[in-house]
């Protein structure tokens, strides 16, 4: 990415009175490429996202684009589109969009420029000076009781639901277990050691989906919530980023994925009535993901290795060790 690829671009999304002096390509990110944008008048940044292919890390499979599957990729700018407004009408900070340019006036990909948030993420402020961060966590908490509260008529992607489509299956649940089985598969053709328990993950995944009780209420679910997506504005309040897979869905999965990315410190973010055994499949459907989905991501190009191989060999670990307990 160059300058001279966005000076168009970035003059349309901020004006003409400054000139863009800077690109420089975020880490993090493995469906889009995101760059901050400096400015000539060194006060002056924003963030260009590019749903570009060459920008996607993730080597395609089969289902890879259907959006009625809850758990399909989360990749495109209307999907961003679409969760950027239902945050922002439930009152929640994401980042002001300034431009977005779907028919390719500007570049070659779908982009969006958005409002920068300069220095620390809340988990490095929080790993920094948890006293600090007491404010920002407590807005977070917020944010997830608001989302918590809407109700949707639907379970799926809210670019889906929201434009009168439905999702395959009939329940959450049910999505659940099947993206289990399809994880459970995915890694057991890469690692000898799910491949010898399969049978019993399998059973296991099956049993407690029996145990769940049936629930028609839907809240909204960011989906990959850790303390990296959520950036801190001036003010000390959460800003929610990498929203592409924001669906409604059961508030379990959400809670789910907090206590896996925040461990003991879950606590500042625990909230009562969560159901039982929607947690005890969620948890184990989550390490399954989260140990098929980094061994797929290393069959591309994924530049940071050690890293994702570290996230599946703990998740793998962690899905071994449900099985064992249960």
């Amino acid at each position: 990415m160059t300058k001279d690829q966005l000076a168009g671009a970035v003059r349309a999304a901020l004006g003409g009175g400054r000139r863009l002096v800077g690109v420089e390509r975020l880490a993090g990110g493995t469906r889009k490429g995101v760059y901050r944008l400096t400015m000539d008048d060194a006060t002056t940044s924003a963030i260009v996202y590019l749903w570009e292919e060459s920008e996607n890390y993730w080597p395609t499979a089969e289902g890879d684009d259907d959006v009625a599957d809850p758990f399909s990729p989360g990749v495109g700018l209307d999907l961003f589109e679409a969760a950027h407004a239902r945050l922002a009408a439930l009152g929640l900070r994401v980042p002001e969009v300034y431009l977005v340019d779907r028919d390719r006036t500007h570049y070659r990909a779908d982009l969006a420029i958005v409002e920068d948030f300069p220095g620390e993420n809340l988990e490095q402020l929080f790993e920094r000076d948890p006293r600090a961060a007491e404010p920002t966590m407590a807005g977070l908490a917020e944010a997830l009781a608001a989302m918590r509260g809407y109700r949707a008529p639907a379970y799926g992607k809210v670019a889906l639901v929201d434009g009168g489509d439905s999702s395959h299956g009939t329940s959450c649940e049910g999505a659940v277990l099947d993206f289990a089985l399809r994880c459970l598969a995915e890694a057991a053709s890469r690692d000898p050691r799910i491949a010898g328990a399969r049978d019993r993950l399998d059973e296991r995944l099956r049993e407690l989906a029996a145990a769940v009780r049936p629930r028609t209420e839907f809240s909204v679910v960011h989906g990959e919530l850790g303390l990296g997506h959520v950036l801190v504005d001036r003010a000390g309040n959460p800003v929610l980023i990498d929203i592409e897979d924001l669906m409604y869905f059961d508030v379990e999965w959400e809670h789910v994925h907090l206590r896996i990315r925040l461990h003991e410190d879950y606590a500042r973010l625990a909230v009562p009535d969560l159901d039982d055994d929607r947690l005890a499949l969620y948890m184990l459907a989550q390490r399954l993901s989260l140990t098929a989905g980094p061994l797929r991501l290393l069959d591309g190009d994924f530049p940071d290795r050690a890293f994702m191989a570290e996230i599946a060999e703990w998740n793998l670990t962690q899905a071994l060790a449900l099985i064992s307990l249960g």
